[in-house]
């Protein structure tokens, strides 16, 4: 039958309906399905980032809660104990930084109770033992600790540091003891000896375990000096000890202790040996390979034996400037232990410092060590000589006391002094 070709037209307008009507649905469907799938990964990222918050916040609150813990345990360790505190030294020219701020007045804190006294505080602020396993580098970092906070939770009496450095034995031992006698709990004793001296003192003498770990020294070499910072660390570990004094095996006192304790103690400087030298044997021991770090104007000379307060102490330990300096370029003809000390102090802490040793020597022969003492020298008016030969500056004032301790007495002279010392020292016969 023939086709109407009314119908022809028709036909394929509904045929292009139908397309356009499938590609419709196909596109909804198409659409549908990428909205589901792109919720899906919604969803997805949803829960992970819930997930995510709740683990972070789960973390934070073990992390505050531990803090919270630890201070609270701190508040109640330290705070029922604080209930006084030691005034501020008025001259400290850093106190604000230091915890050793309450220099000379007397402290007012109430002693810890018997539950923390014997423990791990008491271990921390005077250690039992001197002996350790530390090496120079770990002890200087120890030693260099300060704390911020400038009260002292615990009754602290300042004690005086006596830091001997000897080849071996102290012949005079028994002169130094009567010294001591009577005043515990007002100094600290540290020795230094030569490695292979193993000999210990009687358990009944002051000496007694009190040796700490040593190096080998060379007169003249930084080995002198790293023994010195050594004697200074290890009494620095013990918070107690407010002044340090550098003696050696052939020194005596000059006086007894509660003058040179109360002279130290009060003092407002502390007592190294600095002076600008322009002889050869003083600016003509300068190294120009240390420049810029120290220049010949810094250059100073002075005596081993010093005497300085806590707050220079760790000042010396603290070193990583100048020593390294020192170290590699004073070497003889140039003295390490004349130099160092006396150009860093100038360099640091120049007002800190009375530019005087307290150690007396005579130096009247000539050479490069000064007299040795026998026997036939000890006298009552060749100490008084020494004791108050003349006058020099004391917190700002003058003063006939100038040096508190006297080198070098040979082992023979032991004897005589002992025989003075009742009427002249006010030792106990």
């Amino acid at each position: 039958m023939p086709v109407s070709h009314s119908y022809l037209p028709n036909a394929h307008k509904e045929m292009k309906q139908c397309r356009i009507t499938l590609f419709v649905k196909e596109l909804s469907v198409r659409i549908r399905k990428e909205l589901i799938r792109e919720g899906s990964f919604q969803i997805t990222a949803t829960i992970i980032l819930c997930l995510s918050m709740a683990f972070f916040v789960v973390i934070l609150g073990i992390f505050i809660n531990d803090h919270v813990r630890k201070f609270v345990v701190s508040e109640e360790f330290y705070l029922p104990q604080l209930t006084k505190f030691s005034p501020l030294s008025p001259w400290s020219p850093y106190s604000q930084f230091l915890c050793n701020t309450s220099l000379f007045s007397s402290p007012t804190s109430p002693p810890l109770n018997s539950s923390t006294s014997n423990g791990a505080l008491r271990d921390l602020i005077a250690p039992k033992e001197l002996w350790h396993s530390m090496s120079d580098k770990e002890l200087m970092w120890r030693a260099s600790m300060v704390p911020y906070v400038v009260y002292y939770p615990f009754d602290r009496t300042p004690k005086v540091a006596f830091m001997f450095l000897s080849r071996g034995r102290l012949p005079l031992a028994s002169f130094w003891e009567k010294f001591f006698k009577g005043h515990a709990g007002l100094y600290s004793i540290y020795l230094h000896t030569s490695p292979e001296y193993l000999t210990e003192m009687p358990e009944s003498s002051e000496f007694y375990k009190r040796r700490i770990p040593s190096k080998p020294v060379d007169w003249g070499k930084a080995t002198m000096v790293d023994a010195e910072r050594r004697l200074l660390a290890n009494a620095l570990l013990d918070f107690s000890n407010e002044r340090f004094v550098l003696l050696s095996e052939t020194c005596i006192p000059l006086f007894n202790f509660t003058t040179i304790y109360n002279y130290l103690i009060n003092s407002n400087h502390s007592f190294v040996s600095s002076f600008d030298d322009p002889r050869h044997i003083g600016r003509g021991r300068y190294n120009k390979q240390m420049w810029p770090t120290v220049t010949l104007p810094d250059w100073r000379k002075g005596s081993q034996w010093f005497e300085v307060h806590r707050n220079l102490a760790v000042e010396i330990v603290s070193d990583v400037t100048y020593y390294p300096i020192f170290k590699e370029h004073c070497k003889p003809p140039c003295y390490m232990d004349e130099h160092y000390l006396a150009t860093l102090v100038n360099k640091l802490r120049p007002e800190m410092n009375s530019n005087r040793s307290i150690t007396w020597v005579d130096w009247s022969r000539g050479g490069s060590h000064p007299t040795k003492f026998v026997r036939k020298d000890v006298t009552e008016a060749f100490l008084n000589q020494a004791r108050y030969g003349l006058n020099c500056s004391y917190n700002r004032g003058l003063s006939s006391i100038c040096f508190l301790f006297a080198r070098k007495f040979h082992p023979s002279t032991l004897e005589p002094l002992l025989r003075i010392a009742p009427s002249l020292l006010g030792f106990d016969p």
